[in-house]
């Protein structure tokens, strides 16, 4: 049972929770997950099965799509609405500033979020710091300070604003931590924010017009691998590059790739690159070599 399934999460379980849940639907222990999504998330969770956890790092490096739900008015330590209110609104639980920034305002200030950039992670995350997840060091109360990481926002476009919500659309890298950007949204105008809701529509190539949900999952047990999609046509974004019948004994030993064992001749570049044989199946994955037309595989999928 080898392929990717890619799932719609429901807000309430962790990633773990869903690869678990999959596994015993499937009747297959080696499933992995390829990019976390927090428990009060929905949306695209590309789960690799079988063979295809080889190929769980490509896919988690991919790009990524969200529709996000921003509060203003008030900040959390999680920078999420699971979190501990840490500025906000005097009053009751959930009462409004009394001015919030209008549409203009708001765009002006997010196009500051916009292009590459490092970004530091919440402290109530799944990075490691010393060794030891942030958010376990956060739930204890020690001082977390994880390490930015450089990502890239290629789009934030504002979908609406509607008093203190925020609603927008994102494209970004793999990396991208979409509380982070509420939080650090709210600091810009001013007010505080933290994240709402968040919904993955594409990830890894897949975008939610192809998830199942987990209770159809769950319902149909081991007859949904008929869901999985093949290994050939895990990573549509990577190009792609046919062998002969010599490049694919060639390849199956993590040999050098030249000359006759490409038809036709591979595209230039570092890589990595999809290695497909005669009959369409995916035999390795392979970067480029410091000689013009060459490929090593480093990743063969036996």
């Amino acid at each position: 049972m080898d392929g990717i399934l890619v799932i719609d999460k429901p807000a309430g379980p962790t990633s773990h929770d869903v690869v678990d849940r999959v596994r015993r639907a499937l009747g297959e222990r080696r499933i992995g997950h390829a990019g976390t999504l927090d428990p009060l998330a929905t949306g695209v969770l590309v789960l690799v099965v079988g063979r295809a956890t080889r190929l769980a790092r490509f896919l988690a490096a991919a790009d990524k799509a969200y529709d996000a739900a921003i509060r203003l008015g008030i900040a959390t330590d999680t920078y999420d609405a699971s979190g501990k209110v840490i500025a906000g609104p005097a009053g009751p639980p959930g009462a409004e500033v009394a001015a919030l920034p209008d549409q203009a305002a708001v765009a002006r200030a997010l196009a500051a979020f916009v292009g590459t950039y490092p970004q530091t992670p919440p402290a109530f995350s799944a990075k490691k710091v010393g060794g030891v997840r942030a958010y376990a060091r956060a739930r204890q109360g020690a001082p977390v300070e994880p390490k930015p990481a450089v990502v890239t926002a290629y789009e934030i476009a504002l979908a609406s604003v509607e008093g203190s919500l925020v609603r927008l659309r994102i494209r970004c890298s793999a990396g991208f931590y979409v509380r982070t950007l509420a939080h650090a949204l709210g600091e810009r105008l001013g007010v505080g924010a933290h994240l709402e809701a968040l919904r993955r529509t594409d990830a890894s190539g897949f975008d939610i017009s192809q998830a199942a949900t987990l209770a159809s999952v769950e319902q149909e047990g081991a007859a949904a691998s008929q869901r999985l999609v093949p290994l050939a046509a895990a990573l549509p974004g990577v190009p792609a590059v046919a062998l002969t019948d010599e490049g694919v004994r060639h390849a199956a030993h993590g040999r050098a790739l030249a000359g006759l064992d490409f038809q036709p001749p591979p595209p230039a570049g570092p890589g990595p690159f999809r290695l497909l044989g005669p009959d369409g199946r995916l035999v390795a994955m392979a970067r480029g070599g410091t000689a013009p037309g060459v490929l090593l595989p480093f990743v063969v999928m036996g």
